[in-house]
């Protein structure tokens, strides 16, 4: 049984930091590309940032330059330091991971944390 389990959110003051960790867990033979999703209210999830396993990342236009992910192959983590957070960033955020187990290659995700930027 694979996990994904995140860690990290909680409220902040426009223009603070929050750095969300994710830790995949289970019978994992390899991590394939991990990334970070979000959700607002009343909108569609949409991907704020990728990183493949050698290390190639990409971003969603409007967290460039404010938000870095990274990840340690050797620890099966992934994590996202977001800086200069602004209320539009406010989501639910949801680690997602491409993982190969035993029978399966398959995405896998984890069960949200909340990112609230407001005064």
């Amino acid at each position: 049984q694979v996990q994904l389990v995140e860690s990290g959110g909680g409220l902040v003051q426009p223009g603070g930091s929050l750095r969300l960790s994710c830790v995949a867990s289970g019978s994992i033979f390899s991590l394939y590309p991990m990334g970070w999703y979000r959700q607002g209210p009343g909108k569609q999830r949409e991907l704020v940032a990728l990183i493949t396993s050698g290390g190639s990342t990409n971003y969603l236009d409007s967290v460039k330059g404010r938000f870095t992910i990274s990840r340690d192959n050797a620890k099966n983590t992934v994590s996202l330091q977001m800086n200069s957070l602004k209320p539009e960033d406010t989501a639910v955020y949801y680690c997602n991971a491409r993982i190969r187990s035993i029978a399966t290659v398959q995405d896998y995700w984890g069960q949200g944390t909340q990112v609230t930027v407001s005064s």
